[in-house]
């Protein structure tokens, strides 16, 4: 049999892609498109999601815009202060430091906290301008730039990352960020947010980290990992003891957190 070109390989890998995006957004969308923070707020909003709850990260955030207003101000404002108004999100003394610091950095570099010239530059361009900040690293520049500034950037968190593991889309030996280059090229950029959604939300409701729950799963027959968590069918008795695939109709709530800390690299 000939071998086939990368070109037509890749096709067919997008067109694989693209269906279970669709199939995906079937079950559990759609998806609206969030209302978008400015990429300033977007860093310190990502910054007060590590290690947290969605809950907890919203309402560290909107603690600190009541208390001082403008991040111009949170760069300039005590660290006391800004640890003590983002207490109720967690990990203060650690993420009241960082934000300050990026924040000023961002000041330093742009003289503003105006990041929209990044839109106007080539994704791998704006992607290295934000690496250059302090604790920036793939997955936040993709969040920022997907989240903020909507452009094609992709943001792979854990339960993304899995996923992709799992179906075979990346290989076993891939890292998570070598994963944000691969998936980047092979998902088409009007896709790559609804790739991230209908992804994420695969993840938490379905593609779990210990559990799995395969029998639910929509897109399980295209699954290579499937029959390392399911029993092999036992008779013709087995399908009626499984238990219905749900309608999951539940969207990813703030699917740009980040549950861990991203270190730069």
């Amino acid at each position: 049999m000939p071998r086939q070109s990368t070109k037509t390989r890749r096709r067919k890998f997008d067109a694989g892609i693209a269906r279970t995006i669709e199939v995906m957004t079937e079950e559990y969308g759609p998806f609206p498109e969030e209302p978008r923070l400015d990429p300033a707020h977007e860093i310190v909003f990502t910054i007060l999601s590590q290690h947290t709850s969605d809950i907890n990260s919203s309402r560290a955030y909107k603690l600190l815009l009541d208390r001082f207003g403008a991040l111009e101000n949170v760069a300039q404002g005590d660290l006391a202060d800004i640890e003590q108004a983002i207490s109720p999100g967690g990990l203060a003394r650690i993420k009241a430091p960082r934000i300050k610091e990026v924040l000023n950095r961002l000041l330093d570099l742009n003289g503003s906290l105006d990041m929209s010239f990044l839109r106007e530059m080539p994704l791998d361009e704006a992607k290295a301008w934000l690496r250059q900040l302090p604790g920036i690293g793939p997955k936040s520049a993709g969040i920022i730039l997907s989240f903020a500034l909507g452009m094609p950037a992709m943001a792979i968190d854990t339960h993304i990352y899995r996923v992709c593991k799992r179906m075979g889309i990346i290989g076993p030996k891939v890292t998570v960020d070598k994963a944000h280059d691969i998936l980047e090229a092979a998902v088409a950029p009007e896709q790559v947010y609804p790739f991230h959604l209908a992804f994420i939300t695969h993840g938490r409701q379905v593609c779990k980290a210990q559990r799995p729950r395969c029998p639910e799963c929509v897109v399980a027959q295209t699954c290579p990992s499937r029959g390392q968590f399911t029993e092999p069918d036992s008779g013709p008795d087995k399908e009626a003891t499984s238990p219905a695939r749900p309608r999951a109709k539940r969207l990813a709530q703030a699917p740009h957190a980040l549950p861990e800390k991203e270190k730069k690299t």
